[in-house]
C-alpha cells in the first residue's frame, strides 16, 4: 500500500450523470425513480443530458460540454481531481460513437481512480441501494505524486 494514497469520500457524493442519445430516455426514467436520493447529492453531467435533467426534474446539476465536444474528457479530468465519486453512464453498446476513444478513456480513468460506475438501470440501483451511498468512507488510489517523483528521479542519473 506504499504506492497508494488514502482519499476520503464524503457522505454527500458528487455524481456524474451521462447518457448516449439512445440511452437518454432510460436514464431519465431512472432519474425519475430516484429523485429523492439524487437530491441528497451534488450532480454534474454532460451537455444535453444535464440540461434535460435540470429542466425536466428541477434538479440542481452542473452541466459541462456534450460528450463528443469534450464533456467526456471533462468528466474524466474531474475524476482524476477527485471531484466525482460515482459515475452513472448509460452508454449504448449497440451504436458506434464518433467519440468512442473518449468513452473508453472515461471508463478507464474511473477504474484507475476507483470510482464506482453504473452502466445500466440495474447497476445504478445496486449503487443507490448500497449502505455506502450516504456514508463517508476511505478509498485508496495510486499516489500520483510519488509515481511522478519516481519517474522524474529515474532520469537524474
Amino acid at each position: 500500500m506504499e504506492d497508494l494514497c488514502k482519499v476520503k469520500v464524503n457522505g454527500k457524493k458528487k455524481i456524474a450523470l451521462v447518457a448516449h442519445d439512445g440511452k437518454k430516455d432510460e436514464l431519465f426514467y431512472w432519474v425519475s425513480q430516484n429523485l429523492e436520493g439524487l437530491k441528497k447529492h451534488d450532480l454534474l453531467g454532460t451537455g444535453t443530458t444535464a440540461s434535460i435533467i435540470q429542466e425536466k426534474f428541477d434538479l440542481d446539476i452542473t452541466p459541462y460540454l456534450s460528450g463528443p465536444l469534450g464533456g467526456d474528457q471533462k468528466i474524466g479530468s474531474l475524476i482524476a481531481e477527485n471531484e466525482v465519486d460515482i459515475l452513472i453512464f448509460f452508454w449504448d453498446p449497440l451504436e458506434a460513437q464518433p467519440h468512442d476513444p473518449d468513452v473508453k478513456a472515461l471508463l478507464r480513468i474511473a477504474v484507475l481512480y476507483d470510482v464506482p460506475v453504473a452502466m445500466s438501470p440495474t447497476s445504478a440501483n445496486y449503487l443507490f441501494a448500497s449502505q455506502m451511498i450516504n456514508t463517508s468512507y476511505d478509498k485508496y488510489i495510486i499516489d500520483n505524486g510519488k509515481n511522478l517523483k519516481a519517474r522524474v528521479d529515474q532520469f537524474d542519473d
